[in-house]
């Protein structure tokens, strides 16, 4: 996989040469993973991207897939938050890692710009620790690039006392922030609960850019919907504070989608989409069906083209917020399909 590592890996790319990179990570897979092998036995020339082999999701919960490359370096397993008990597991390699880390920084500049500030992550450091690297925490320290400072603010991750002595120092001294949290955590931490008044009083006077991901469905069985998060986290904030909500996928480490402020999510210049009929499984132009999404930054296992349990839509022609390329709406998971905790960066 020399070539791919060798180009600048978040240059524009045209449809061809996309198709071209994930024909090649698709051979590479089937050339070095076994069971994906044995899942597309039959797989020859394509022409269009619709036609690249894919995995569903539901299978990084049952299989640990990897690509037996002759010098791939394995670093730890990342580890999904399903919230049923079951768990997807991906297995991260170094190189990867590196380009996941990369892409997941320069999607989200685009929409926080290249200024470095501390950022403020609600959860424990401790969750780092061990073989097994949880979703939230990937999330989180793919914003690590564009901070100046991190900060853990949770003393721990089994309870939540939150250091808010920490999160007044810091905004204190600074004219903007950053703080990440899964949806679910910071509606409980910053949005519904109590605020300490010295806390409260910092933040008044800091801009402070609060991302998050995942957690929805749990909002919305409170009736939480995104006005009411979005207002409920900036009532306590400085003037140009925002909320940004970007969803993504442990099964597609480094890719995320953050949403414009007309809702739509972008799809960033080096990754492309399919939306299939959810009966069918035939291509849909403009029609509502399951997400698949394909990526050429997985070079250890065979994550690259995933089928999601996630129902959107095509936006036809330009966003009107005026971001150019690709996007689509997220309508929410197809029923019966199993929560999941959050997605990933």
């Amino acid at each position: 996989m020399s070539s791919l590592l060798a180009q600048r890996p978040f240059a524009p790319r045209d449809d061809a040469t996309l198709l071209s990179e994930l024909v090649e990570l698709s051979r590479h897979h089937l050339a070095s993973c076994p069971a994906y092998a044995r899942i597309w036995p039959s797989f020859g020339k394509v022409s269009r991207v619709e036609e690249l082999p894919w995995l569903h999701v539901g299978l990084f919960k049952r299989l640990e897939l990897v690509s037996g490359a002759a010098g791939t370096r394995r670093e730890r397993i990342l580890r999904s938050s399903g919230t049923s008990g079951s768990a997807s597991k991906v297995r991260l390699d170094a190189a990867s890692s590196e380009l996941q880390a990369r892409s997941t920084a320069a999607i989200l500049a685009e929409f926080l710009g290249d200024e470095r500030r501390p950022l403020l992550v609600l959860d424990s450091a401790r969750a780092l620790v061990g073989t097994e690297l949880p979703a939230r925490l990937a999330a989180a320290m793919g914003l690590k690039p564009l901070a100046s400072d991190l900060r853990f603010i949770v003393e721990d991750s089994a309870s939540t006392p939150v250091r808010w002595e920490v999160v007044a120092d810091v905004v204190r001294g600074h004219r903007d922030v950053l703080v990440f949290g899964t949806t679910t955590s910071l509606w409980q931490v910053w949005g519904a609960a109590h605020i300490p008044d010295a806390a409260v009083e910092a933040l008044r006077g800091c801009r402070v850019h609060f991302v998050h991901s995942g957690g929805w469905k749990r909002l919305e069985a409170q009736r939480v919907d995104r006005a009411t998060f979005d207002a409920a986290l900036l009532a306590r904030t400085g003037e140009g504070s925002r909320v940004i909500d970007f969803y993504g996928l442990a099964e597609q480490v480094g890719i995320v989608f953050p949403a414009c402020e007309l809702g739509n999510r972008h799809v960033p210049r080096w990754v492309d989409l399919v939306v299939r009929d959810p009966y069918t499984l035939a291509p849909l132009d403009g029609e509502a069906g399951l997400l698949q999404l394909l990526n050429p930054l997985a070079l250890g296992a065979p994550y690259h083209s995933v089928l999601t349990e996630d129902l959107a839509r095509v936006g036809q022609g330009p966003c009107p917020c005026g971001r150019g390329g690709k996007h689509f709406e997220l309508l929410g998971r197809v029923p019966r399909a199993e929560a999941r905790g959050c997605g990933v960066a």
